[in-house]
């Protein structure tokens, strides 16, 4: 085998492919990084925040503007995102998915050189818009990653590739967690620099997206460059010949031309698309309204009024469960299925979310509560990334063809985007009014999610569009109806091959 060629899962990964995967994810570890890192140096922020305010107006912030700005600090990074997902159809196919990253990068260096500059120029409005700015990259880089990825990788290695994504992700969040120790660059004069990390990805990702091709399906089904999407797919495979590769995209080409696009105002229109865009637009929102951003956000002051000594360290120790059972994830989800796999994370989150609140409530008087609630924090973040974690985007992709998967895909991103600003904008606010009981709050809607995924969420893995959508359409309140439909029909088919066995 040439150098620069490996088998993996007996398909061959040539040095192209490694680069582009590797060059592509740097935009997800960069969105992990900005949601970790506003975590540990949150007490030294807001005392430069208090140090600006008398600067500028000789008193002392007041409590309620202090904890309106932090929250905004936060939540504007989600307004961001928001705003931003709504483009990512229309960018990638204005300027296609390797120059949309390239260009994307301006927005990392805008918004880091912003929140940098914040603590000289002393003005927090520099970094509450730089959060803006940071988030508009990630919600453009959210969606941007996955599609490059899923375009250039074979189609044997496209869910292993595309996970990459989520393990990205959670990568910059431990990153974050670990330099934002005091030690390193979580102090009073080194917080803007902990910020200013993040372009450091940018530049390596500018650095290496030009030696990355085009994603070929995007040069031949969009552009209709046959010539270049031939040049991207001989150095992505490695082989002279990939007429076979060709001839798959012409047949998806194919079928895009027979079926139509269809409006965001149509998914909800239509019989056909309003059921699944509901079951999408709910699945998003039970991985937002689960509560992990909460944790993400705020672990260190949990951790902190949970009475753990050392909560940065415990903030870390939660950040290496998640990288570790996100791995886990990735050998679960063809073996369990989704649906199955969802509940199950739903479940022990909820499990997690009633020990965490009696252990902060039974703190003052049992000492070892402390430990408590450190492990069910741990167990939370586990139990996410089992289910509510990975899960709804493969539902989204997999409930929705090509016609209205783009909308679909919009709408799903803005869900979860307006999902996390609500929580990182208000849970300061209900963790004041509620104390110990805030994640009652969470148990509940994780309980109403489990229960809303087992009466409406049929299980999507192995079955083709055409099953789904017969199964919305005969059974449209029950989708447990779909799954017993398809073992009947998986069952006959058997049945079918047996008996021309016999024949034979």
């Amino acid at each position: 085998m040439p150098a620069g060629f490996q088998q993996l899962g007996g398909e061959t990964v040539t040095r192209t492919l490694a680069l582009s995967v590797f060059t592509a994810v740097l935009g997800s570890l960069q969105f992990g990084y900005n949601i970790g890192v506003i975590n540990a140096p949150q007490k030294i922020i807001e005392q430069d925040y208090n140090s600006t305010w008398i600067h500028r107006y000789e008193v002392p912030i007041p409590h309620a503007t202090l904890t309106s700005l932090w929250s905004l600090s936060v939540a504007i990074f989600s307004v961001g995102g928001m705003l931003s997902s709504f483009f990512v159809g229309f960018i990638s196919e204005w300027l296609g998915r390797r120059k949309a990253m390239l260009i994307n990068n301006l927005l990392a260096f805008i918004g880091g050189a912003l929140m940098v500059m914040s603590k000289i120029c002393q003005s927090f409005e520099m970094m509450i818009f730089g959060r803006f700015i940071i988030g508009a990259y990630c919600g453009l880089a959210s969606g941007l990653v996955p599609m490059y990825v899923g375009e250039i990788a074979p189609t044997s290695l496209r869910g292993a590739l595309g996970t990459l994504h989520q393990l990205a992700i959670v990568t910059g969040i431990l990153l974050a967690q670990i330099l934002g120790l005091e030690s390193l660059l979580g102090n009073s004069e080194l917080w803007p620099v902990l910020l200013g990390v993040t372009v450091l990805p940018t530049v390596l990702q500018m650095a290496l997206l030009p030696f990355c091709p085009e994603s070929p399906r995007y040069l031949y089904i969009i552009r209709c460059q046959e010539h270049h999407a031939k040049s991207g797919l001989r150095r992505l495979t490695g082989r002279q010949e990939v007429g076979d590769i060709l001839a798959e995209m012409k047949e998806e080409k194919r079928r895009m031309d027979m079926e139509r696009k269809v409006s965001i105002a149509e998914l909800f229109r239509s019989p056909v698309y309003r059921q699944p865009i509901i079951i999408a637009i709910l699945l998003q929102l039970s991985q937002q309204l689960s509560g992990i951003n909460a944790i993400f956000y705020y672990s260190t002051s949990i951790f902190q009024k949970a009475g753990v000594q050392s909560p940065v360290y415990a903030t870390i120790g939660a950040g290496l469960v998640n990288c570790a059972f996100t791995v886990v994830s990735l050998f679960l989800v063809e073996k369990m299925g989704r649906r199955t796999l969802h509940m199950l994370g739903l479940a022990g989150m909820c499990g997690c979310a009633v020990i965490m609140t009696v252990a902060l409530a039974l703190l003052d008087t049992v000492a070892w509560m402390s430990y408590v609630s450190m492990l069910s924090i741990f167990g939370f973040v586990a139990f996410f990334e089992v289910g509510p974690g990975p899960i709804p985007w493969f539902f989204v992709a997999e409930l929705f063809s090509q016609g209205p998967r783009p909308a679909a895909m919009a709408i799903a991103g803005f869900s979860n985007w307006t999902a996390n600003f609500i929580i990182g904008m208000g849970f300061q606010y209900i963790a004041n009014l509620s104390g110990p009981y805030v994640f009652l709050i969470f148990a509940a809607l994780l309980l109403f999610f489990l229960l809303f995924t087992f009466f409406k969420v049929p299980e999507t893995r192995g079955k083709t569009f055409d099953q789904i959508s017969a199964g919305f359409q005969r059974h449209p309140t029950n989708m447990m109806g779909l799954d017993m439909d398809m073992d009947l029909v998986k069952a006959s088919t058997e049945l079918e091959y047996l008996g021309q066995d016999t024949l034979n």
